[in-house]
């Protein structure tokens, strides 16, 4: 499953704070001045790393790895739900050189990880409900609890980004890291995928126009059928925010409406994204009775759902793909 939700809740947001490059005093995104010959940043549950240089060997959650990595930040370690080779996240990448130290939700090699002799971790952090607020002494994301947070802090200190509100929101923290980093986030390749963003967004905007209706699932034969809520998901509010027609799926839950087999032709839709983390193929899908009643698998508008990083290249890539996905379909719900 592609949310720890699906086990028990997603993590949380409180502060949007800042980051600043060594020496910096640069206050337009809120950040303070480093120690003198050293480097700090802030993250967004307010806590400050400070080292005596700025950090150059990175590690963390396969998310935000992969978004540093198309800014030019090659990670010495990852770790995620998935092993970062079979992650849609790192396509086309040579992992040679990275140590993959964790390949499922809270499974990290602690001996791996400080063998890999990283500077800096960096993981993101999620809300537990729509409110948006970090309870006290929450672990980020996939860590399981503070216990082992605490054992990776020893290896190296971590830098938590805050996974909630719109996506937009999120990439531009991402890009406050990367500055942070020693990345030229105003010029160069950075400026470039910068203005292919506006360039796919302008394109999905043009394309949700159509209205065709979308939800978004993640499915298994034995956990049934979980639909995803738009307004919770920072990457599908983007979206939203951009036109897409999102299904609200109901129910009183933060950001899935779990529903058993004999409910799913209740929710239908005119095109159906489904998760490429550890979901059913549309063929699986299609081959449940139930699911075959849905207008979006009748008509064989089924496409991936790509659960991506929060940075301009990844994500221009997949809504180019989803204003293609839209502009294709066609009103087929009653």
């Amino acid at each position: 499953m592609h949310r720890k939700s699906l086990m028990g809740g997603l993590l949380a947001l409180a502060v949007v704070a800042s980051a600043s490059a060594c020496g910096s005093d640069d206050e337009s995104n809120g950040g303070g001045a480093a120690a003198e010959g050293g480097w700090e940043f802030t993250d967004d549950i307010g806590q400050t790393v400070e080292l005596d240089a700025a950090p150059e060997r990175i590690a963390g959650l396969n998310d935000l790895t992969a978004s540093l990595w198309n800014y030019g930040i090659e990670p010495v370690a990852t770790f995620g739900q998935t092993s970062a080779e079979d992650d849609v996240a790192f396509e086309g990448r040579d992992l040679g050189d990275v140590a993959i130290v964790g390949s499922a939700y809270g499974e990290i090699d602690l001996e791996a990880l400080a063998a890999a002799d990283p500077d800096l971790i960096v993981t993101t952090i999620y809300p537990d409900d729509s409110s948006g607020e970090i309870p006290e002494g929450k672990a980020g994301y996939g860590f399981n609890d503070m216990a082992q947070q605490e054992q990776v802090a020893e290896i190296a200190p971590i830098v938590h980004i805050a996974y909630t509100g719109s996506g937009a929101d999120v990439i531009e923290r991402v890009v406050d890291l990367a500055a942070a980093l020693g990345v030229d986030t105003e010029g160069g390749e950075v400026a470039e995928a910068r203005a292919d963003f506006e360039a796919a967004s302008a394109k999905l905007e043009e394309a949700a126009a159509g209205g065709v209706s979308v939800l978004p699932v993640f499915a298994t034969q034995a956990d049934g059928w979980w639909m995803a809520k738009a307004d919770d998901d920072p990457q599908l509010k983007m979206y939203k925010e951009l036109g897409v027609n999102f299904v609200d799926p109901g129910g009183d839950g933060y950001f899935w409406n779990p529903v058993g087999w004999e409910e799913v032709p209740n929710h239908p839709s005119d095109v159906l994204l489904y998760s490429l983390r550890f979901s059913m193929t549309p063929e699986e899908i299609a081959a449940q009775p139930t699911a075959a009643l849905l207008p979006a698998v009748q008509n064989d508008q089924l496409h991936p759902w790509k659960y991506i990083g929060p940075d301009y290249v990844a994500q221009a890539a997949y809504m180019e793909e989803l204003a293609g996905y839209l502009t294709e379909s066609t009103d087929v719900t009653p």
